[in-house]
């Protein structure tokens, strides 16, 4: 299943009590103190890794919890410190303070680290508190509490393109053309209700990630549809894709919707969501070419992105791959410009 938000709590490990201890000599009668300190507590840690795709693993766990430092012991033997809780996430993780809503930490590279708790300092033996006028101290302290928080984490896909579009709008073929993945695919709505990546070959031995998201909604920014669930996964990349289903106008297609609409509909999602999304290169691509009396929408299409709103064009077909090649030279360009 997978799981792109989920809550979690965190403790770190509580440091170990020093000790009071004196020594016990033959032939001694009052040996000094050697009260061991006691070890730290275990840190929690959370490590962006390449093997982990989703939040699942977190999705029911109540409490992440550290080991304890261990007391100290006689003879100045410090306690062994608790171990430190290291958890994998996906890269793309975000980790909130839940109760503030403040971001601890945006683990989107390959191995970052971050230490989100920290364990106890271990108390201190009483060896640390013998003078000159007091030789037989009989205190010692006990070890600080580990750090405790409530975290919510959040995934956010990390990829070069985002591809976006109604329902239906052949995202799903499209990538699965594209790059060899598999998304699930069907002739109804929805079918997405998971982010799908794609990593597709381009020219000179490049390639780029490009993110199948979602279908969007008007409204979607409000949450209507899959709503925040979609837009979140578009906000790291680099280029914008639209795609455009071709046959909402088409004769014979019952619907009152139409491309150029649906476009300014998606622009507006994304803005309304995070104005910055729009500011990044752009492009709009018209689907299922393949269907018949697509021609004449596509050039009406075509006269609009180009010629008012300045942006790069190409109609395809998804599912017999027509005009793929372009569609590829089109947005590698803006990957890589």
């Amino acid at each position: 299943m997978f799981v792109d938000e989920c809550d979690v709590e965190i403790k770190a490990g509580d440091g170990g009590d020093g000790i009071v201890s004196f020594r016990r000599e033959k032939y001694v009668a009052k040996g000094g103190p050697n009260g061991g300190d006691g070890g730290d507590g275990g840190d929690v840690v959370f490590v962006a890794s390449t093997d982990e795709h989703t939040l699942a693993e977190y999705r029911h766990v109540k409490l992440l919890e550290a080991p304890d430092g261990e007391n100290g012991e006689s003879s100045n033997k410090t306690g062994a410190d608790g171990d430190d809780l290291v958890n994998p996430v996906p890269v793309g993780t975000v980790i909130h303070d839940r109760e503030t809503g403040e971001q601890i930490a945006d683990l989107d590279e390959e191995g970052q680290r971050a230490v989100i708790a920290r364990g106890g300092e271990g108390g201190l033996g009483n060896t640390h508190f013998a003078s000159s006028t007091h030789q037989t101290p009989r205190r010692a302290t006990n070890g600080d509490a580990g750090d405790r928080h409530a975290l919510r984490l959040e995934l956010k896909m990390i990829a070069d393109v985002g591809l976006v579009g109604f329902p239906s709008s052949g995202k799903s073929t499209l990538i699965a053309t594209l790059s060899g993945a598999q998304p699930e695919m069907a002739d109804y709505p929805f079918t997405t209700i998971e982010p799908n990546l794609g990593v597709v070959d381009w020219r000179e031995h490049r390639e780029f990630v490009i993110a199948d998201c979602p279908g969007l909604i008007e409204g979607a920014h409000e949450g209507d549809g899959l709503g925040i669930e979609f837009l979140k996964h578009i906000e790291r990349t680099e280029v914008i894709v639209y795609l455009l289903d071709a046959t909402p106008t088409v004769e014979g297609v019952p619907s009152d919707r139409d491309p150029i609409d649906d476009l300014e509909v998606l622009h507006d999602e994304l803005e309304s969501y995070n104005p910055e999304l729009v500011e990044r290169p752009q492009m709009v691509a018209l689907n299922k070419l393949d269907l018949p009396y697509v021609q004449d929408e596509r050039d009406r299409v075509r006269n609009y992105v180009e010629e008012e709103l300045g942006l790069p064009f190409v109609a395809i077909s998804a599912a017999t791959g027509e005009n793929l090649e372009t569609f590829k030279d089109e947005v590698g360009a803006l990957v890589f410009n």
